[in-house]
């Protein structure tokens, strides 16, 4: 299961871009050079279908807490994009959402106003403007002209003088000029490390917590999280798994394809549609993270499979997991059983099995209540519980938006519940894997001193770290001294995947 929020919304009315007064004075500050206006060519101009295509996208997120990964596929093949403008369109969508903090900084102070105050289209027609002014090496005058004509087709006829103004505002201060005038702007210093790296300050402060919990002396702290923050804007290089028994993975690597450092099944691949390999449009190889790799294979390699042992993987949805558990599960004699309560998601994990052979049975049930329905069932049970998913930012670039902390606590209450019910389906002997996609302490280690508490004298824990140094042939770089294993973006090229095992005595 993936996680759950609710997107941001836009707020009322426009206003005129910063020309005169304070804000036109401010623009050369802090000794940058100033730069030409860009003056976008006369006339009306057709806008490029990649930055149309990008702006559905943006919109889709914000005003219908779409999700961009799945939504942006769709979206470049109904407009029939070739493979540069896809590119385009998926750095254009992805960039944005991925800073649009920063670009929110950025035009309140171009408008000299709040970005609460803006429509919800016009905003996000000027943080995908933002984009390719800052960060891209598009040229100003297209980047104003064809976010003008956006606005046209998407706001009100006043709106398109506003974006108008904002962006010929934006261009008249050279990137580094607005990281320092945004940096200044700052109310204290979290505030400033979350504006200039684009995420949450709630986020920074869990992140950073989390990392002195991992073992980060204090001193390295500070270093250590920049790194992090860093990598989460980072776009992350196309991983792909090939099932075992199912892909020979040796057979697949190329001049373009290369294998994977820390997962035994693990390819790393260049950015593009990974349909393109025969493999993937089969089912036989998939898109799919190391980290979500090796999550899975510490509940299959912490000890040999036995011939008819039965597997069930409580939180299954989309099923990336669930077809790693049974391609193994059926080269050692075992069966899987995957549940996942939401009916469009269960689909897709019927459709993550599909290619295996005796593919697994498909449950959709309240995963809280399969301790009673069905108690002392199963040798193994992975619980890839859901949560706030902010180990997965790189990937996915609108989830650090998604969440606010008042979630965390409600998130907790249901990870418990479903552990609960794992371990009542637990055989006695039998392995339980607890596994978020979030270095959250809350939903972590917190979690973990929680269900050792609640089931005292029946669950051990068990040394996941040794287990993930043995499949990684030791090129895992974990941190603290711990049972536990927490992966990080900045260490180990993986989303932040925290990983746990325990036996039912």
């Amino acid at each position: 299961m993936s996680e759950r929020g609710s997107g941001s919304a836009g707020g009322r009315g426009h206003g005129q871009a910063e020309g005169r007064g304070r804000g036109q004075r401010n623009h050369s500050r802090g000794g940058q050079q100033r730069r030409k206006p860009a003056t976008p060519p006369p006339g009306p101009s057709a806008v490029q279908p990649a930055r149309r295509v990008a702006l559905e996208v943006i919109t889709a997120v914000r005003a219908d807490d779409a999700y961009a990964n799945l939504l942006l596929p769709a979206k470049i093949a109904e407009a029939g994009l070739g493979a540069a403008d896809a590119a385009l369109a998926t750095e254009l969508a992805y960039g944005t959402l991925r800073l649009r903090g920063y670009y929110d900084r950025v035009i309140a102070l171009a408008a000299n106003r709040p970005v609460d105050e803006l429509d919800g289209p016009v905003r996000d027609v000027l943080e995908l403007g933002c984009h390719q002014i800052l960060s891209m090496r598009v040229p100003e005058h297209a980047a104003v002209n064809e976010s003008v004509e956006l606005a046209r087709r998407v706001a009100s006829r006043s709106a398109t003088g506003f974006v108008n103004g904002v962006l010929r505002t934006v261009t008249r201060t050279a990137p580094e000029g607005w990281r320092q005038r945004v940096s200044d702007a700052a109310v204290d210093a979290d505030d400033r490390l979350a504006a200039l790296t684009s995420h949450p300050a709630w986020v920074i402060r869990a992140f950073r917590r989390a990392l002195a919990a991992d073992g980060v002396p204090e001193a390295e702290l500070p270093e250590e999280l920049d790194r992090l923050l860093v990598a989460d804007n980072t776009p992350a290089r196309l991983s792909l798994v090939a099932l075992p028994g199912l892909a020979d993975r040796e057979a697949l690597v190329s001049d373009s394809i290369a294998p994977a450092p820390l997962s035994p099944l693990g390819l790393l691949a260049p950015q593009g549609d990974p349909t393109a390999l025969s493999e993937v449009r089969e089912g036989l190889v998939r898109v799919q993270d190391e980290g979500s790799q090796l999550a899975a294979l510490t509940l299959v390699r912490a000890r040999p499979i036995e011939a008819g042992e039965r597997w069930l993987d409580l939180c299954a949805g989309p099923g990336g997991k669930t077809a790693v558990l049974a391609a193994e599960a059926r080269l050692g004699g075992a069966v899987v059983v995957a549940n996942e309560p939401v009916p469009a998601r269960a689909g897709l994990v019927r459709r993550s099995v599909a290619a295996i052979p005796d593919a697994p049975l498909v449950w959709e049930r309240d995963g809280t209540t399969v301790g009673d329905s069905d108690p002392a069932s199963f040798d193994r049970i992975l619980v890839d519980a859901p949560c706030t998913g902010l180990g997965a930012l790189r990937r996915r670039p609108e989830a650090r938006w998604r969440k606010q902390p008042s979630d965390v606590a409600e998130l907790v209450r249901l990870q418990e519940r479903l552990l609960d019910s794992a371990v009542e389906a637990l055989k006695p002997g039998g392995l339980l894997a607890y596994v978020t996609c979030s270095p959250h302490l809350a939903e972590t280690r917190g979690q973990v001193q929680g269900l050792l508490r609640r089931w005292e004298g029946v669950l051990e824990q068990l040394d996941a770290q040794a287990v993930l140094r043995e499949v990684s042939d030791g090129r895992v770089e974990l941190g603290a001294d711990d049972l536990a294993a927490q992966l990080w973006p900045h260490r180990d090229n993986t989303d932040a995947m925290f990983v746990s095992l325990f036996v039912k005595r």
